[in-house]
């Protein structure tokens, strides 16, 4: 593979040139091989690291959690149980979000049934999101009437 500029990197990998100078900036990528005239250069490897990057962002882990699974990919003598303790924590965190989601679809589905969604000025729904504490704990203890 011949040397890529960044846009051709970008298009390689699947990241933004304005990501790839943002990882190189807060060091999540080594500094890229520079030109004469202070142009970035890629190879093969740096557009694998840029693609397990994304991958990574993809399954919504956090650039400090790429910045370790990163050091684990490049470590190929390390055991495997670090991997999966992480990938494990982030499955964990994955749930909360999920909880999280599901409990204010469920708050927007109670505020939306009682709303007639009509002509008249009255909103459910607009009460419902001034009522103090109607966030998704306190839905069960409040009942929307408009």
């Amino acid at each position: 593979m011949q040397a890529l500029n960044i846009g051709q990197a970008s298009d390689a990998s699947g990241v933004s040139a304005k990501m790839i100078r943002h990882y190189e900036s807060i060091g999540l990528i080594p500094p890229a091989h520079r030109t004469e005239s202070g142009y970035r250069l890629y190879g093969e490897s740096d557009v694998h690291m840029l693609q397990f990057i994304r991958n990574a962002r993809d399954l919504g882990f956090s650039i400090p959690q790429i910045g370790t699974l990163l050091e684990l990919w490049n470590d190929r003598g390390r055991p495997s149980a670090e991997v999966k303790r992480l990938a494990c924590a982030h499955i964990d965190e994955l749930d909360e979000k999920i909880r999280g989601l599901q409990a204010m679809k469920a708050t927007l589905e109670q505020l939306a049934s009682h709303c007639h969604g009509d002509h008249r000025p009255d909103c459910p729904i607009l009460s419902g999101l001034a009522t103090p504490g109607m966030g998704t704990r306190g839905l069960a203890e409040h009942t929307c009437n408009g």
